[in-house]
């Protein structure tokens, strides 16, 4: 009798997991790999978005070898500054103030190892636009402390959907798990779930 594949999702983020669900798809499990995520020398946002996919699925895929799992990684970048996940009300302060009045762009990578050992990579690029925030907006945001904890110092999904004006891409990318391109990957390796 055929088991049906096990689905790992490499991250502890709940927006990713949420995401998920809003396709169908509930996890079996949650399996955030610990990374160090420090950019190195001379590495582009592109090319640490996916360097950085591309290891959480794989450490994780050593763990749990019977497994589609599935890692993402965001990074959102102005210029070739990569912008952190802000840890405190000050960073958050210092990302909104980079960010106001400019577009920036939201960089998703995308891995899935199969059972089989077979995987698969994307990167997923949008550009956001962020209206001119005054000392007033960034207050506002800083009150209500969504953006701590989110890469570029705020949540799309939240309070900070009203200081954008534009936004070109993929949404559920800018959220931190493209699903358009996931469901692609998954079933392009195999993984089917009635």
């Amino acid at each position: 009798m055929k088991t049906e594949p096990r689905l790992v999702l490499a991250s502890a983020s709940p927006r990713r997991l949420d995401l998920l669900r809003q396709i169908g798809l509930t996890p079996d499990a949650v399996d955030a790999a610990e990374l160090d995520e420090t950019q190195r020398p001379g590495e582009t946002p592109r090319l640490l978005a996916l360097r950085l996919a591309r290891a959480k699925a794989t450490v994780v895929a050593a763990r749990q070898p019977d497994a589609f799992v599935l890692a993402a990684d965001t990074i959102v970048t102005v210029g070739r500054r990569v912008l952190p996940k802000a840890v405190d009300r000050a960073e958050v302060a210092t990302c909104l103030q980079l960010l106001s009045g400019r577009a920036h762009r939201v960089l998703t990578g995308v891995a899935v190892v199969a059972p089989d050992g077979r995987a698969a990579c994307r990167l997923v690029e949008s550009r956001v636009h962020v209206k001119r925030l005054c000392q007033a907006d960034i207050e506002a945001y800083l009150a209500c402390g969504e953006g701590v904890g989110k890469a570029g110092g705020y949540a799309i999904q939240g309070r900070a959907g009203a200081l954008v004006i534009s936004l070109q891409g993929s949404y559920s990318g800018v959220v931190g798990l493209p699903l358009h391109e996931t469901a692609n990957m998954l079933a392009g390796l195999g993984f089917r779930r009635p």
